[in-house]
């Protein structure tokens, strides 16, 4: 079929051709579009059923499965905000994002079950909220969600939306909370096809997405959600691995994925006769974001893969750039144009424009959107200048105004692909009696692109040494996901701070860097 007979939207797709490929999971069972969308139905039956109206949330903590994907486009089609949460966190922390969020219903994993029950009681998430794919005490099967409250779709349809937790810079994560639009759910938003449309994925077309990443990751779950929007079959990895990545992508034919450098390096490091014996040739366009690539290692992909790598600089907020392969041959380090729509500007410290070359604050915007962080409006007018927004990243345009990246975030770290933010690690370390005053940042990681380092000052009277670090690194383990965790303790006897109590965090940092450009 060609894409002028086809129909596409994944709840059209259901209904034209039921049989159709949708996911096929971790373990290599196929789901299709009538099964992905018969779930997703008795999942958004089943929330009306239990009280959510128009507005409220579902929190999602699970494991990349069809499941998951179910409970996403049950809340897609029923008006709900959804909060897909990454599943390394610690009951706490789950219970946080529940509480903040607001959160009437909470569907989890069996493979989580020890943080879903934590979080869910402290929260106070009602026993008629619970839902769990597998056991959870306390918790209903996910299966009886929605049974016997009929057959087909919810009585209310419109459009939900995902809510996104992110930039814990104050020490917590914010759920940044977009108007719903009130649009009918078969309807494939203009925005869905218009993105993927830059990095030229249109309907169907045989296109086959691998999921290889986490789906709580905001651009993972976007790109996943969009595939099969537009009749792409998703393959889902419940853990990457480089070969089996390779494996999957000649076993399926697979034709994009969404990427991130750590894979990049991964997949480098097979020996030759391994990267050598699987056929890529379906490969049409391999996009990685999220952290900056060395440059080494992109032109090693691109010398293997060929032009098909494509780089992109986003927010969750709202606009970004693109730059395909060839193009960054001949700009080596950009990260590319700003998107169709989209407007990227440098400015100075006042706001004002700075000319091509000149190095200040990326500020950008897409379109008219606009957006707030969720009970947080202090942060949400501190990133702007007039309509723009910034992330606080530092760099240049040139003089064909492709942007370049001269500096992190003030104080994000990017591991592996993974924001992380040290006000809440410095928050949690700051309360134990031994630590009078404490810096976190991210240092040089071959692999990962930084690991975080913990520069301590000691309460007084206290020592520093190895005991005193097992001492601080077992309490945050209780406080803390394992990937927020120091992976090295440093102690200064006083950390500097001007007058008014800013710490100097860059006199820190600098020393363990061979320089500050990306």
């Amino acid at each position: 079929m060609t894409t002028t007979t086809e129909t596409f939207g994944l709840w059209n797709i259901a209904a034209g051709q039921p049989e159709r490929v949708a996911v096929v999971g971790p373990g290599g069972a196929e789901v299709s579009y009538g099964e992905l969308v018969a779930t997703a139905n008795a999942y958004a039956r089943g929330l009306q059923a239990i009280g959510l109206e128009t507005g409220d949330v579902v929190v999602v903590l699970q494991p990349n499965c069809p499941e998951m994907l179910a409970a996403y486009f049950a809340a897609i089609q029923s008006g709900l905000y959804v909060v897909v949460v990454n599943w390394h966190l610690i009951g706490p922390e789950v219970a946080y994002i529940l509480s903040d969020s607001g959160a009437k219903a909470f569907l989890a994993h069996e493979r989580f079950a020890d943080v879903a029950t934590a979080a869910a009681d402290e929260a106070g998430i009602p026993a008629g909220g619970r839902f769990a794919v597998g056991h959870i005490e306390g918790f209903q099967r996910i299966e009886e969600l929605g049974a016997g409250e009929g057959d087909g779709r919810p009585a209310r349809r419109t459009a939900g939306s995902p809510m996104l937790y992110t930039s814990g810079t104050t020490g917590r994560p914010k759920g940044v909370r977009r108007p719903l639009s009130g649009a009918d759910p078969d309807a494939v938003p203009y925005a869905s096809t218009w993105f993927f449309g830059i990095f030229g994925l249109g309907p169907f077309d045989d296109h086959v997405h691998l999921c290889g990443s986490p789906l709580y990751h905001t651009a993972v779950l976007n790109f996943v959600g969009i595939s099969l929007q537009l009749g792409h079959a998703v393959v889902l990895m419940d853990r990457w691995d480089p070969e089996d990545m390779l494996s999957l992508i000649e076993k399926h034919r697979v034709t994009h994925s969404h990427m991130v450098p750590t894979q990049f390096r991964r997949l480098l490091a097979l020996p030759d006769d391994v990267r050598e014996k699987y056929d890529l040739s379906s490969l049409r366009v391999m996009i990685h974001g999220a952290a900056p690539c060395p440059l080494e290692v992109k032109r090693r992909m691109l010398d293997w893969w060929g032009p098909v790598v494509t780089e992109y600089y986003a927010a969750t907020e709202g606009g970004g750039t693109v730059i395909n392969g060839t193009d960054w041959l001949r700009k080596p380090g950009s990260v590319g144009l700003p998107w169709p729509g989209s407007v990227i500007k440098v400015l100075d410290d006042d706001g004002n424009e700075l000319p091509a070359g000149e190095i200040g604050t990326v500020y950008m915007r897409m379109g008219d959107a606009t957006f707030e962080y969720h009970k947080d409006r202090e942060k949400t007018e501190k990133a702007r200048v007039g309509n723009l927004f910034t992330l606080g990243d530092v760099g240049h345009l040139d003089e064909d105004g492709y942007l370049y990246l001269h500096d992190r975030k003030a104080d994000l770290i990017i591991s592996g692909g993974v924001n992380i933010y040290p006000a809440e690690i410095e928050g949690e370390l700051a309360v134990h009696p031994k630590v009078g005053d404490v810096a976190v940042f991210g240092v040089p990681h071959p692999d990962w692109g930084e690991e975080i380092k913990a520069v301590i000052q000691p309460a007084e009277g206290v020592e520093p040494g190895d005991a005193l670090t097992e001492e601080l690194l077992a309490y945050a383990r209780t406080r803390l996901a394992k990937f927020k965790l120091p992976r090295s303790i440093d102690y200064l006897a006083e950390l500097p701070r001007d007058p008014n109590g800013k710490l100097y965090k860059r006199r820190l940092r600098d020393p363990y860097w061979p320089t500050t450009a990306i």
